[in-house]
This record gives C-alpha cells, sequence and structure tokens, in this order.
C-alpha cells in the first residue's frame, strides 16, 4: 500500500477522497492510478442548484481518465468513477466535480499547468509531441484556459489606447488590434482594418466594463478608416499620430525617390546601384563597407540624397522637447520640401511632397506625440513579437487561432485559471 499512500500525499486528495490502487502497464509505459471518493465526501457539498446541505450519493457515471504528470519519466493517468450526489432538499442530482480535473476536462490541473508553461515557448504542436499529446487536444487546453481568462478580464481603467494592423497571411488578411498603452497588454482583436473595426472594439469594451467615454487618447497611424472609427466611436479621446508611422511614411517616400531617379537616368541607376540599404538606415548603423559606398556615392548630385537628408532633418525634430518648437520646424520643414520641388526636380520629389502634405495635414495629431507622451512602440514590437510566433508555428489554421495565441502571450490574462 506504500505506492497508493504516496499518490494520496503527491495528489492533495484531502479526506474525500482517496488512491484505491497504484498499476504500471509495462506495453503502455504507463502508471494508472484508480481513484475512488470516501464518505468524508459528502458533508462538504452543497447543491449547486440551491446551495443547500445536506448531499447524498447517488451513483456513479462511466469510469473516465485524466492525463497526469509524467512519474519517473513514465506516463501517468487518473481512472476515476465519479459520484453523483443528491441534494435532500430539492432533489436534485448533479456529477461532482474531481478537485483533479483541469479545464479543459481530459487533463489534470497539474499537467495544464506545465502544458500551458511550454506552449507559451514553443508551438503548440512541437509541445505536444513532447508531451505526448495530439495538437488539436493541446490547442482545446489552451483555447479552455484563453478564453475563459479574456471573459473575466476588466478593461474598467483603460483611458490610453493604441491600434494597429497586423498581416495575418500574404495577401491583404489584416487584423486590427487593440492595445493598452499604459497597461501594455493586448485588449481585443478583430478581422479587418476598416471604421467598422472600432465599433467592435467598443462593444467588447463595454462588455468587460470599459466605457468608449473614458478613452482619452487614442495611438493610431494616418488610416483615414481608423482615423473616422476614433471620432465616430470615440468622442473624448485625442488622436495621436505615433513617431513611427510618420518616420515610415518619409522611410517609404526616400525609397520611392530613389527607384523613380534609377529608373529615369542611367548614370543615376549606375551610382545607385546596392545601395537601398544604406537609405534605410541611421548612418550611425552603416557597416564599414556602407560608410565607403557612400563616400563614393557623390550624393550632391542625387535626388535621393537629398530626399535622405530631409529623412534625417525629421528624426532630429523628434528629438525637440517643447511642443511649440517642434510645430515651427515641422512648418519649416515643409516649407524647405516644397522650395526644393519648386526648384527644377519636382518629378523626382514628389513622393516626399507628398509626405510634406500628409505631415501639414495631419500636425495637430503628430504634435499631440509630445502633449500625450503616447508612443505605439509596444503593437511595434508586438508585431515582431508575433512574426516569430507565426514563423515558429508555420501558420494557424483560422483567425480564431490566431487571435486566441495572440491573447496568451500579450493579453496579461490570468493563466491558468481555477
Amino acid at each position: 500500500m506504500i505506492p497508493e499512500r504516496v499518490f494520496q500525499q503527491i495528489l492533495c486528495l484531502g479526506d474525500g477522497w482517496k488512491v484505491a490502487t497504484v498499476e504500471y502497464e509495462e506495453a503502455a509505459r504507463r502508471v494508472e492510478i484508480r481513484v475512488e471518493e470516501t464518505p468524508k465526501l459528502w458533508p462538504h457539498e452543497k447543491c449547486p442548484k440551491c446551495g443547500r446541505q445536506p448531499v447524498g450519493g447517488y451513483d456513479h457515471v462511466p469510469e473516465r481518465t485524466w492525463r497526469h504528470l509524467n512519474v519517473c519519466q513514465l506516463g501517468a493517468v487518473i481512472r476515476c468513477a465519479l459520484p453523483r450526489g443528491q441534494c435532500k432538499t430539492c432533489g436534485h442530482v448533479y456529477q461532482v466535480k474531481a478537485p483533479w480535473e483541469g479545464l479543459s476536462k481530459h487533463f489534470t490541473q497539474e499537467f495544464e499547468g506545465f502544458a500551458l508553461t511550454l506552449m507559451r515557448e514553443m508551438p503548440v504542436k512541437k509541445a505536444g509531441q513532447i508531451l505526448g499529446e495530439t495538437d488539436q487536444r493541446m490547442w482545446r487546453m489552451l483555447m479552455a484556459h484563453v478564453w475563459t481568462a479574456y471573459r473575466e478580464s476588466s478593461m474598467e481603467e483603460v483611458v490610453w489606447i493604441g491600434a494597429d494592423e497586423m498581416n495575418r497571411r500574404k495577401g491583404h488578411n489584416y487584423l486590427t488590434v487593440f492595445a493598452d498603452l499604459v497597461a501594455r497588454r493586448v485588449l481585443f482583436a478583430t478581422e479587418g482594418k476598416d471604421a467598422g473595426t472600432w465599433q467592435a472594439f467598443v462593444d467588447e469594451l463595454v462588455k468587460h466594463n470599459g466605457h468608449p467615454k473614458a478613452i482619452r487618447q487614442a495611438a493610431i497611424d494616418m488610416s483615414p478608416a481608423y482615423i473616422r472609427g476614433v471620432t465616430d466611436n470615440l468622442g473624448n479621446a485625442a488622436i495621436v499620430f505615433d513617431k513611427y508611422h510618420v518616420v515610415c511614411q518619409v522611410n517609404e517616400g526616400v525609397e520611392e525617390v530613389r527607384r523613380l531617379e534609377s529608373r529615369g537616368d542611367p548614370q543615376a541607376r549606375e551610382q545607385l546601384a546596392k545601395t537601398q540599404w544604406i537609405w534605410r538606415k541611421n548612418p550611425e548603423n552603416w557597416t564599414e563597407k556602407e560608410g565607403r559606398r557612400w563616400e563614393q556615392l557623390g550624393v550632391e548630385h542625387l535626388a535621393t540624397g537629398l530626399a535622405f537628408q530631409m529623412r534625417l532633418v525629421l528624426q532630429d525634430i523628434y528629438q525637440g522637447e517643447q511642443p511649440s518648437q517642434v510645430w515651427q520646424r515641422f512648418q519649416d520643414w515643409c516649407q524647405w520640401i516644397g522650395d526644393n520641388a519648386a526648384q527644377g526636380a519636382s518629378d523626382l520629389l514628389e513622393p516626399m511632397v507628398k509626405v510634406a502634405d500628409m505631415v501639414e495635414k495631419h500636425l495637430e495629431g503628430i504634435l499631440a506625440h509630445w502633449k500625450k507622451g503616447l508612443t505605439t512602440a509596444f503593437l511595434e514590437g508586438l508585431n515582431s513579437l508575433f512574426s516569430a510566433t507565426k514563423r515558429k508555428a508555420r501558420g494557424y489554421r483560422s483567425t480564431e487561432y490566431l487571435i486566441t495565441m495572440l491573447y496568451f502571450v500579450a493579453g496579461k490574462l490570468r493563466i491558468p485559471c481555477y
């Protein structure tokens, strides 16, 4: 009886349950732990319908098994024919819940806790291979915990939010991800990147005790759909255009100038050959080889070189601390681009002119970056994190799987939730 006493203590069953037998199946290389209830179970039971006592034993359901943590590198399962109790007051008959049962019904709580730890660090399928379980059962377990914890999560204190699109797979398949920029956690994700995603977010916010009028700032990119989504659904929120998105627009402008110049002038094409990474980096990040290539370019004769200088100046504007100072510098920057475009290089600098027009049009939201101190850096970092996760998993079967993993790794949910 020593094994039974050992497992009785390991499983922390208390007085209401006992380990009846422990058997080793050599062919399956696993240990089977058979558990039964004791008479001491019933004095502690309350009817789930009326909440009263006493409750007595009624009958037993067919025997079930639960996968437990390995024992000495051997698989372990718990077997039990769970009892059903009957309330002496209202007559309600119900099945007693096993104290070791996890949320997904097929595993014990300890096994689920270990499996969830593995799934944070590796693809679900790989974790299943290590544990000897199918990825379908592992996904069911993960979804049970994530969605239970998500339903219980609160958005009551959310006041600063950020929203950004995330590529689901190749092609135009996007999610819009909403995050709490104070708590740095994902709040909600849904398919699409149109204004309707904001209404879906507000509906979810209300379900979790939040309120759209409590949102004071919203950090977004310059998508017209996102701007409309904020103004239509979050009436008290100030729009903040993050530095990352502004600089990205300027980077794209420089790249477009380089393409135009390479296509239009054979000499410029020769000069600009194999230089695309030089224009995408800051000078301090150039390699030694890229630095030597820069010295050979003769950038004073290239429109791409001028566009690159425009990008560096804009980045320098973001080093300013006072909104009043940076407002004037943005105005001067836009004027500088317009003046250069008017001096004979208008076709090549047209992409930079479009960027300057965009900055002027959205200057109030850009300046809010200094007033509010908001940034979507968390969301941009999340994109990198989740892209790595997608690569490890080689894609997800559906949007539901993708969103589940997003909440799991970045939602700061209480998991496991028992």
